[in-house]
Formats: C-alpha cells, sequence, structure tokens
C-alpha cells in the first residue's frame, strides 16, 4: 500500500490545465443555459411584483378557457402537420433514395430550400397564394374560369405553413435512415420468393422504424414550438407560441408567459427524451458488415416516383417563387408592374435596410464564435480523459437545448440577464445577448456534429502526444483542427443560416433601436406592409443560399486536401 502511494504522481501542469478547462465549459454552460432555465421557471410562481404567490398563475391559465383552448390547437395543429410532412418526406427520400428517377441532386436541393427561409415567410407566401387577394384565390386574377377558396387564415394555413417548414426535416432522417439499409436482406427475401410489397413491409420499415419515430418527434416539436406560421396566417386561432407573444409583448405579464413558456416546454421535453432513447436504439442496429442498396429496374415505378417528387418539389417552389415574385410587383395585384421599390424598406416598419444588416452582422458574429464554442467545448467534453463526471454533465447541458423552444429561450435569457444584481447585466440591450441566445439555441445540433466528428479521430493522437510530451492545445491545432475543418465549417455555416431565419428566440431580447431582419418581417407584416416583408424575407434566402452554395465549393476543396492521407498510391 505504501509503495502504491509512492508510485502516484502528481498531476502535471497540462493535467491541471485540462482539469481547470473541462471546470470552465461545464461553468460556461451552466450560466448560458441551465441558470437562465431556473430563472424562467421560478418566475412563474412570482407575481409581477416578485412576490411568491405558489400556483396561482398556473390556476389562473387552467381557469382561463381562451388560454386553455391555445393547447388543444397546439396539439391539433402539430399532430396534423407531423403526419402529413412524414408522410410526405419519406414517400420524396423514397423515390430520391430507392428509384432511378433523374435529377436526384436536384431534388435534394429542393427539398432543403424550406430551411433558408424565415418561418414567416411560408406564411406570407400562402398569402399570396390563397389569402383574399391571392394568385389561385382570384383564379390567376380573373385569367381562369375557375378559383380555389381554402379559408386560409386559421387552422388551414398554419397547417400548410407547418408542412412546408417541416418537411426537410424529416425528409432529412428519412433519406439517412434509408441509406444504411441493409441490402443482403433484400437478395435472402427475394430469393425465398417474397415480393415487393412482402420485402417494403418486413423489411424497408422496421429498418427504418426508429427513423420514422425520430423523424415525427422532431416534426411535432418544431411544430408545436413554431412562431412565425401561426403568427403570420393564423388570425384568431390562437395557440400556445402566439401566447407567449402576446402575453409578454401585449400585456406585459411576465409571469404568465413564464407560465406558458413551461406548458410549452413539457411536450418538446417529452419528445426530446423519445427521440433520445430512439437514437440510441438506432445506433445498435447498424453493422459495419452492411452493403449498400442496389436499384432495381423498375419503369413504372420510376415514373411514379418521378411524378410524384415533380409534384412535391413544385409544391415547395411555388410559395418561395410567389414571394420573390410578389416583393418585385408594384400593387399586388393591381399594378403587375416590376419594381424594386419594395427593398428600399425606408417607408415601412423596418426603416430602411439596417435590420438585413443587424442580421448579418448577428449572425456572422453567432457563426464564428459559437462554432469556435462548440467545437472548443465538444473537444474538452469528447477527448480529455480528467473529471468522467462532470464532462457527462456538460454532454447533458450541451444536449438540453434541443428540448428547449426559442421562445422559451428568449424568456429564460430576459429574466436572468434583466436582473440588476446580475453581474452580466451589462449585455442585455445590447447586440451579444442576441448573438448569446442564438448560439445557445442552436447549440446541440453544432456540439452533436463535433462530437461525431471528434469519435472518429483516434485517441492515439492524444495518447501519442501526450507520452511524447506534446501539449494538448498542439495537437488540438495541428491535428485535430485540420482534420475536422469539414464539420467546423458546416458547424459555422448551420449557425449562420439558423441566425438569418430565426424569430422566436430573439424577438423578445431585440433592443428598441437594433432591428433585425427576421423580426422585421413580423412588424412589417403585421402593419400590412406585406410586399416589403416579402422582399426582405426574398433577402435572406437570397442570402442563405448564396452562403451555402459557397460552403459546397469550399468544403470540397478542404476535403481534396483533408483527406489526401487516406489516398493509397
Amino acid at each position: 500500500m505504501i509503495l502504491l502511494r509512492k508510485m502516484r504522481r502528481k498531476p502535471s501542469g497540462m493535467e491541471l490545465l485540462q482539469r481547470l478547462l473541462v471546470m470552465l465549459t461545464v461553468l460556461s454552460l451552466l450560466i448560458a443555459i441551465l441558470i437562465p432555465l431556473w430563472s424562467l421557471l421560478s418566475k412563474a410562481f412570482l407575481d409581477n411584483k416578485g412576490s411568491y404567490i405558489g400556483f396561482a398563475n398556473f390556476l389562473t391559465y387552467f381557469g382561463t378557457p381562451a388560454l386553455t383552448r391555445s393547447i388543444s390547437h397546439t396539439l391539433f395543429i402539430s399532430i396534423v402537420s407531423t403526419l402529413i410532412a412524414v408522410t410526405l418526406a419519406f414517400g420524396y427520400a423514397y423515390g430520391v433514395n430507392r428509384s432511378q428517377i433523374r435529377g436526384k441532386a436536384f431534388f435534394n436541393a429542393i427539398a432543403m430550400l424550406p430551411l433558408f427561409a424565415p418561418t414567416m415567410m411560408h406564411g406570407i407566401s400562402l398569402t399570396y397564394l390563397f389569402g383574399n387577394q391571392g394568385l389561385i384565390t382570384t383564379g390567376f386574377f380573373g385569367h381562369l374560369p375557375f378559383s380555389v377558396d381554402i379559408h386560409l387564415y386559421g387552422p388551414v394555413g398554419i397547417i400548410i405553413s407547418e408542412i412546408i417548414y417541416i418537411f426537410p426535416q424529416a425528409y432529412l432522417i428519412f433519406i439517412t435512415a434509408l441509406t444504411v439499409t441493409d441490402f443482403r436482406l433484400y437478395e435472402a427475401s427475394e430469393s425465398l420468393g417474397a415480393g415487393k410489397i412482402r420485402r417494403f413491409l418486413t423489411i424497408t420499415l422496421p429498418s427504418i422504424k426508429y427513423g420514422l419515430i425520430s423523424a415525427i418527434f422532431v416534426c411535432f416539436t418544431a411544430s408545436f414550438t413554431d412562431f412565425g406560421a401561426p403568427q403570420a396566417v393564423g388570425g384568431q386561432y390562437n395557440v400556445l407560441a402566439t401566447d407567449i407573444y402576446k402575453q409578454v409583448i401585449g400585456q406585459q405579464n411576465m409571469s404568465m408567459g413564464a407560465v406558458v413558456g413551461i406548458i410549452l416546454t413539457i411536450p418538446a421535453f417529452i419528445a426530446f427524451a423519445a427521440d433520445r432513447f430512439v437514437e440510441r436504439k438506432q445506433r445498435s442496429i447498424l453493422s459495419a458488415k452492411s452493403t449498400p442498396y442496389r436499384i432495381g429496374q423498375g419503369k413504372w415505378r420510376d415514373r411514379s416516383f418521378t411524378v410524384f417528387c415533380w409534384v412535391i418539389a413544385l409544391a415547395i417552389l411555388t410559395p418561395l417563387v410567389t414571394t420573390l415574385y410578389a416583393s418585385l410587383i408594384q400593387v399586388w395585384p393591381y399594378k403587375l408592374n416590376f419594381t424594386l421599390a419594395h427593398f428600399d424598406f425606408s417607408h415601412v416598419a423596418a426603416g430602411g435596410l439596417s435590420p438585413f444588416w443587424n442580421s448579418l452582422e448577428v449572425s456572422v458574429l453567432t457563426s464564428v464564435i459559437g462554432t469556435l464554442a462548440a467545437f472548443i467545448f465538444a473537444y474538452f467534453i469528447e477527448k480529455t480523459r480528467y473529471l468522467k463526471g462532470l464532462r457527462q454533465f456538460g454532454y447533458f447541458l450541451s444536449i438540453l437545448p434541443l428540448a428547449l423552444p426559442g421562445m422559451v429561450v428568449g424568456l429564460a435569457f430576459i429574466f436572468f440577464f434583466n436582473n440588476p444584481n446580475n453581474p452580466l447585466n451589462g449585455i442585455y440591450g445590447t447586440l451579444w445577448i442576441i448573438v448569446l441566445a442564438n448560439i445557445v439555441h442552436f447549440y446541440s445540433v453544432p456540439f452533436i456534429t463535433a462530437t461525431t466528428s471528434l469519435k472518429k479521430l483516434d485517441r492515439e493522437f492524444e495518447l501519442v502526444s501526450e507520452s511524447m510530451r506534446v501539449p494538448f492545445y498542439k495537437t488540438f491545432f495541428r491535428v485535430t483542427v485540420p482534420m475536422s475543418l469539414p464539420a467546423i465549417i458546416e458547424i459555422a455555416v448551420y449557425l449562420f443560416v439558423n441566425s438569418m431565419v430565426t424569430v422566436s428566440a430573439i424577438v423578445f431580447l431585440r433592443p428598441a433601436d437594433f432591428n433585425l431582419a427576421s423580426v422585421s418581417i413580423v412588424n412589417m407584416d403585421d402593419a400590412g406592409d406585406t410586399a416589403a416583408a416579402a422582399a426582405m424575407a426574398s433577402l435572406i434566402v437570397v442570402t442563405n443560399v448564396a452562403v451555402r452554395g459557397i460552403y459546397q465549393w469550399f468544403v470540397r476543396k478542404v476535403r481534396r486536401r483533408t483527406e489526401a492521407w487516406q489516398t493509397h498510391q
């Protein structure tokens, strides 16, 4: 025993530094995520003067029929939107992955387009298509002998907007799930005489069941917590997200806003927990021996999926093109000559182009700082060998924002940072709190992306460096960062695009003299400046598509250089 004690060595300076950095990582996550969330939770049990009143706010909420009706509205919208979007996304992904249709790259790109647009834009585009003066409602301004009236403002409009919004998220999950199917199972079943329908029911569906469940939970959560679509085309049909907005912005009732925020978080948190459970199950069924699916000949199959995919692609493209078209029309639908006047913004609620430049500034800062934070924090949680329990807690904090709606993040930041006793109170009312809110809101996906990339790197790099007494930070900059560069760039683009389109996390936080493009769309639409709102939304989409295009070009060059060592001569 004495000999063992003598053999124990004191931790080196590098080990102590790594332990300290792990502790600082977890402390940062606590301050940015958990403590503001606790401020929101505690606010629900106080009145607007700060006095403790127990569950009185909850009793008031559930005793008000107009408020509780929003829960059933939100559940109805989310369930219907999820079922339709998941069904359409599966068919679309199946056509792209399991048939020989032409233009797969085109269909894949079209499926991603809604990710580049604010959710408000989907509602605005539907207004131009199906509103009182809509393109389809009026039969293309009377040029067609028929018209279509779908009673847009209310649940129908919200559901259509939500389907467009959540479709690409379901599609991404399905296209991944269909890619990893083991073709050997199909060969064996075919040799046993199983028909196509039987193979689909006994092999395809079971093999993607976890992806299906995950898609349902992801889509349900996104639809349940969305603010943009209900705000644009909801009319008098209230949902939980718009209730928070009305309680906080309209009535300045912060305590009731906190109550609605907690109610909004509960289903999202349950769906998040279920999705994490499903993900663990999904990883366990993957096999390194799986062979890729080989597409056989099928003329009628390819024709059917070509038609189906074109219908879906047109359903996605039409609202986006309509919004761009409407932004270039002088007075819809009376003066259809083209003009760029709506891109001026000086005579509408936006007050000029400054909201767009502000959004660019915030998005760039969010992208740079968020990428550094996500990758560095993931490195200390994944690659270091010290303080295992603390690192596991840090991992939990890192994936927690997946369960937090954006409006809940915004409210939590108000309650936490707007406290005069908080040493960090100085960032309240500045662009930095918006940047921090964006980073926290979107942090989990970049963190998971960084962790996945780091897991692919052999731990031998760190062990060899340690044995050669090379400081860990040199290994980090010379080996880890260059080999993870594609993932780092992907994280940066993800944060930039989402920061440009988000509304919910920042609608409560922006200073009065610092407007943002996505929030100005809400303001202009409320003020009746729909054409200007469409113009601002079009600017956001064009910017995001351009950034994504530059990323695609740049990452191909980076991968050729970073993966060159893997090429055998």
